[in-house]
C-alpha cells in the first residue's frame, strides 16, 4: 500500500513538474515576442569578391525578427538604409544570400555618397517648383523620364490672340533626379517611402539646358508631362500653341485622335 502511495505521489509530482516547467516556457516566449521588433535587413542575392562594388541588382528585402536594443540589430544594415550601400565595395568577400553589415562594407567615398553619385558625368542637378498638377498629381517618381513644358503670357500684349500667351515644350525626354528629397532607384522601395507629397522636382540637364530651363521657370510655368518607362523617343513636328493656333487645328487635333483611336 505504501509503495503505490509513493508510486502515485511520484506521479504527481512529476506532472506538477511538468505542467510548472511548460507555463514558465510559455512565459519566456510570451517575453521574448513582446521584446522582439520585425526588422527590414539588406541580403545579396549574389556572391561578391573583395572590393567589389554593390549595385542596386545585388541586394534584395528580407524580413527577419530581432531583440529590441540588441547589438547585432545595430550591425547589421537595414533596408530603410540600403542607398547607403550602393556603390559602396566590399571589405570582404560574402556569400549569397548573407546580411550585410556596416563592418562589411569598406569606408563610403566622398565622391559616391548622396545625390552627387547618381549625376550623369556632364550633367547638372537642377530643381524646378511643380505642384500637384505640374507633376501629374504627384505621381512622377525617380528616374522617370519627363518632358518639361512652358507657359508663357506677355500681359503688354493682351487682346493679341496671336501672343499674348505662348506655350511650348522646352525639353524632351529628362531624367528625373530627385522628388523632394527622395531620389534615386530605391527610394520608392524603402518601407514606409511610400509615394508621398512633394513641392520640387531636380532634373539632370546640361550645362546649357540648365540656363534654359532656370531661365523659363522665372518668366513663365513649367509643367510636366510624364512619358512611357520604354519610350525615348523624341517628337520633330512640334508646335508653339497660343490662342489663334488652337481656334486654328483644334478640329485636326481631333480627328487626329479619333484615327489613333481606331488603330488601338
Amino acid at each position: 500500500m505504501r509503495q503505490k502511495l509513493l508510486l502515485l505521489a511520484a506521479v504527481f509530482f512529476g506532472i506538477l513538474a511538468f505542467v510548472l516547467t511548460y507555463q514558465q516556457i510559455q512565459t519566456e516566449k510570451r517575453r521574448i515576442r513582446g521584446e522582439s521588433t520585425t526588422v527590414y535587413l539588406v541580403k545579396l542575392t549574389r556572391d561578391i569578391a573583395q572590393g567589389e562594388e554593390i549595385t542596386l541588382s545585388d541586394i534584395t528585402r528580407h524580413q527577419e525578427h530581432m531583440q529590441r536594443g540588441s547589438q547585432a540589430l545595430s550591425r547589421y544594415v537595414q533596408w530603410r538604409q540600403s542607398k547607403l550601400v550602393i556603390g559602396r565595395k566590399t571589405a570582404i568577400s560574402m556569400d549569397k544570400n548573407s546580411f550585410i553589415q556596416w563592418d562589411d562594407l569598406q569606408p563610403p567615398s566622398r565622391k559616391k555618397f548622396g545625390l552627387t553619385s547618381i549625376i550623369p558625368p556632364g550633367e547638372r542637378a537642377v530643381s524646378i517648383a511643380v505642384d500637384t498638377t505640374s507633376s501629374v498629381t504627384n505621381l512622377i517618381q525617380p528616374d522617370d523620364r519627363v518632358d518639361v513644358i512652358g507657359t508663357f503670357r506677355f500681359p503688354e500684349m493682351k487682346g493679341d490672340k496671336s501672343i499674348d500667351t505662348l506655350t511650348l515644350t522646352i525639353l524632351q525626354n529628362v531624367k528625373i533626379l530627385a522628388t523632394g528629397n527622395r531620389w534615386g532607384a530605391i527610394a520608392d522601395t524603402q518601407p514606409g517611402g511610400g509615394r508621398g507629397s512633394y513641392s520640387t522636382v531636380t532634373l539632370s540637364l546640361s550645362p546649357k539646358e540648365a540656363e534654359m530651363v532656370i531661365f523659363a521657370a522665372q518668366k513663365g510655368r513649367l509643367s510636366l508631362t510624364l512619358r512611357n518607362h520604354e519610350e525615348s523617343r523624341f517628337e520633330k513636328d512640334l508646335q508653339n500653341v497660343n490662342f489663334k493656333y488652337l481656334e486654328e487645328h483644334i478640329g485636326e487635333y481631333n480627328e487626329e485622335r479619333e484615327q489613333r483611336m481606331r488603330r488601338r
